[in-house]
């Protein structure tokens, strides 16, 4: 199943984002990024409440381009208590740390982390330039003085969820697209997913959101919520576009077992109201939340429907304390919570 000398013959496996962190990394946004055209500074607020809500839950490290973006977010986060805070001075060109940033994997039976550096190209291409972004996985793993392993495939974070004991979700609209790995076939694609996560059960989805710049990332539709148990959105009207899709990743999760043959419990999360700005529909989804050790970060939306995923996700995570954060100006990024994160397992 594994191919020798890769970190998962080596004993390496990613573990599930609900298992014990360290840390979780973010990449501050600049104000010339191109991530929130004319919308920087209404968007801060919602990083500053990410920090200050994960304060009770876990380190946050911080990649900054530098002294003077540090002593910005020092000042943007001067009213809140950041000893849980460290900055490092890993530059970016955006901020979605889950998808340019590293993927770690654990050794079982040990303590040893390692980075996986997936290659990136910004969703196929997309939204150049991205050559700081591309070497954010090194940089950190060199930081925190860890193996690293290199599968030159391009890959991003928000494109697979994994349940940490095997099974791995992601779908064809996005990790078959011609714009990532056009001279991989599907079978090389998922060796190496077997190869450096660990996994066994590879669950293929079909289509994403409308709205999704990124092809289809699964951490806007469906979520590993425990081993066996997923989460996953969909549309109530018959009439929207994501209806259709989100119906047929219902049915293929309905029909899926985890890697020992035990059928998935699949459970909804709605999908909230349409959302609009210049022209354009914006990929707002409650799927794209956060998993940290004491809370859970949820994108909410001004809406009647907040209530029920607060209420959904509450239910899967009963030990942990749900922090709803109005997304409304963060999703102008086409991305929240999920998207902005990425976990350190604990060791």
């Amino acid at each position: 199943m594994f191919t020798d000398n890769f970190p998962a013959a080596q004993g390496y496996r990613m573990p599930a984002e609900w298992e014990p962190h360290e840390a979780t990394w973010l990449s501050w946004p600049r104000r010339e990024g191109i991530s929130f055209p004319d919308a920087y500074d209404e968007v801060m607020p919602v990083f500053v409440q990410m920090v200050d809500a994960l304060r009770e839950s876990e380190r946050v490290r911080i990649n900054v381009t530098g002294q003077e973006q540090e002593q910005e977010v020092r000042m943007l986060l001067q009213d809140i208590d950041t000893r849980h805070v460290e900055y490092l001075h890993i530059a970016t060109n955006e901020p979605w740390c889950r998808d340019h940033g590293p993927t770690f994997i654990k050794q079982d039976g040990g303590s040893q982390l390692a980075v996986v550096d997936w290659d990136y190209n910004a969703w196929g291409g997309k939204y150049p330039p991205f050559d700081l972004d591309e070497i954010v996985p090194t940089r950190i793993a060199e930081h925190l003085r860890l193996p690293l392993y290199f599968p030159k495939l391009v890959m991003e974070g928000g494109s697979f969820d994994a349940n940490g004991t095997g099974s791995l979700l992601t779908t064809s609209s996005c990790l078959l697209n011609p714009n990532r790995n056009p001279g991989k076939s599907k079978s090389e694609i998922e060796q190496s997913l077997r190869d450096y996560l660990g996994v066994t059960n590879i669950l293929w989805l079909g289509d994403g959101i409308e709205g999704d710049d990124t092809d289809g990332h699964v951490d806007d539709i469906s979520r590993f919520v425990g081993r066996t148990t997923v989460l996953t959105a969909v549309e109530e009207d018959p009439e929207d576009p994501n209806f259709g899709p989100l119906q047929a990743n219902l049915a293929l999760l309905r029909a899926m077992n985890a890697e020992d043959g035990t059928p998935l419990e699949v459970r909804t999360l709605p999908m909230p109201p349409r959302i609009d700005k210049e022209g354009r529909r914006l990929p707002a989804s409650y799927a794209n939340f956060y998993i940290a050790n004491k809370v859970i970060l949820l994108p909410v939306f001004c809406s009647p429907k907040d209530k029920s995923a607060y209420e959904t996700l509450q239910n899967c995570f009963p030990e942990r304390r749900i922090v709803p954060i109005d997304c409304t100006e963060l999703i102008w990024g086409l991305g929240a919570f999920h998207c902005l994160t990425q976990q350190q397992p604990a060791t």
